[in-house]
């Protein structure tokens, strides 16, 4: 069998499977994406196979993850981000001003200028991150690998660390399913998929998550709770999400990388201590759960970050708020600060 050939994707996708049955076994956290994520750059920085996962696997996943997650958004829960909304915008200009600083630390150690080491910190998708890069003349391939480094770490560091700190608890009640409703479940899906499409046509950011989390948060708001996915649908979803993740790992960006490779796994570490940080001052100061504010105010992905907080057990609704409203906040506004931090760095070289 060809390795470059897509006969080889059941093989790929059997053995990211079998990596996130492992971790089920062991009670890791958020085994269905971390062990696809771990078995599958494992695959590809081996050099192994060179065969593209297809890049509409990802929507898929998120589609069914996040219509999953807008089940949460109950109209209590509408009520609660509401009334929560001045920490959530001011933990959103607290991570954007975290990741400013970060950025210009990976600048420094990196020998990359101050715009792509902007667009490589900043909290956003790797695909959002390279259209940017792309809008304002800069080579996308580094940003790309920078994005994903970041949030695949993220993934792996942030429910592990939760784990060791509040312990390991016992999920195998989490994976058993209630009664499977299929026209229910159809409906939720349809919806979902209908409004994501509407928001890829409207070029809204990141669509397929928040197209169907639109969706399904507002059926759910209005009294009309479609039924959720069975376990097995949503590890599947998971399974789809790690694996394409862990497919853009190549042996050549590693090998071409360098010293980037270092200062980018630095530069995160750096950006996730500030940012959890500023999660524990909030909970503080707010009276809330420091899991709960961690989470919202960690640099990853909203699609990851959604996953880790619904398996975590956490306050899903406003995790994802946490994330929404950063996106929100932020992604527009990249290219001004880019402009703007790369006026800062032009006065500092000339001085």
């Amino acid at each position: 069998m060809r390795t470059d050939h897509p006969t080889i994707l059941p093989v790929i996708y059997l053995a990211a499977a079998c990596g996130g049955w492992a971790l089920t076994s062991i009670g890791a956290p958020l085994p269905w994406m971390i062990g696809p994520l771990i078995v599958t750059a494992a695959i590809y920085i081996s050099g192994l196979t060179t065969y593209v996962i297809p890049v509409k696997t990802r929507p898929a996943g998120q589609i069914i993850v996040a219509a999953q997650v807008g089940l949460f958004f109950s109209p209590a829960a509408f009520g609660k981000l509401v009334e929560l909304s001045p920490l959530l915008i001011g933990m959103a200009v607290a991570i954007a001003a975290c990741a400013c600083l970060t950025s210009l630390v990976l600048a420094r150690i990196s020998g990359m200028s101050i715009v792509p080491a902007l667009l490589s910190t900043i909290p956003t998708s790797p695909v959002e991150a390279a259209v940017i890069a792309e809008r304002l003349n800069l080579l996308p391939g580094p940003i790309i690998f920078a994005q994903t480094l970041r949030i695949a770490s993220i993934v792996v560091l942030v429910p592990i660390a939760i784990y060791a700190i509040e312990g390991w608890p016992d999920r195998s009640a989490a994976m058993l399913s209630g009664e499977v409703e299929p026209l229910r479940i159809m409906t939720l899906f349809a919806a979902a998929m209908g409004v994501a499409l509407l928001f890829r046509a409207l070029r809204i950011s990141n669509p397929f998550f928040l197209g169907a989390l639109a969706a399904s948060a507002g059926m759910t708001a209005m009294g009309v709770t479609p039924a959720p996915f069975p376990a097995l649908i949503l590890s599947m979803a998971q399974v789809l999400l790690g694996t394409w993740l862990g497919s853009t790992f190549r042996r050549s960006l590693f090998v071409s990388a360098g010293r980037m490779v270092g200062s980018i796994a630095v530069s995160t570490l750096l950006f996730l201590a500030l940012s959890s940080a500023c999660g524990l001052i909030a909970a503080a100061f707010a009276g809330m759960l420091w899991q709960d504010l961690v989470l919202g105010a960690a640099p990853g992905g909203v699609t990851e970050m959604a996953l880790t907080a619904k398996f975590m057990d956490l306050d899903v609704a406003l995790i994802t708020a946490f994330h929404i409203v950063r996106i929100f906040l932020i992604v527009p506004f990249v290219p001004t600060l880019g402009g703007w931090m790369r006026r800062l760095e032009q006065r500092r070289l000339r001085s």
